[in-house]
């Protein structure tokens, strides 16, 4: 990853744990922790299959708004689990 790659996913990561520490009355992000990692774990997996079938039928652009979701919803689960980017990173370094 480039480093403007590498900042988005930690600012965005940072945000979503700030989100946590200081909640936000009506914010989506808060209600995915409230509800739980069953609810965030269900959100990562239709967002992945939401981008399977939008590059199955070469949509382009849909498939990039469904990875932004994906790529979201990632990075709240590991914010739940307090994982962090850079631990992600240390795995895909060894493959």
């Amino acid at each position: 990853m480039d480093s403007n790659s590498t900042n988005v996913s930690k600012d965005l990561y940072n945000l979503i744990l700030d989100r946590k520490a200081n909640p936000i009355d009506g914010s989506y992000t808060n209600y995915l922790f409230d509800k739980g990692i069953e609810k965030i774990g269900k959100k990562v997996g239709e967002e992945a299959i939401e981008a399977i079938i939008s590059a199955s039928k070469g949509d382009k652009e849909n498939t990039i708004q469904e990875l932004a979701d994906l790529f979201y919803h990632a990075l709240v689960m590991m914010a739940q689990m307090g994982i962090t980017p850079e631990e992600v990173e240390e795995e895909l370094k060894k493959r």
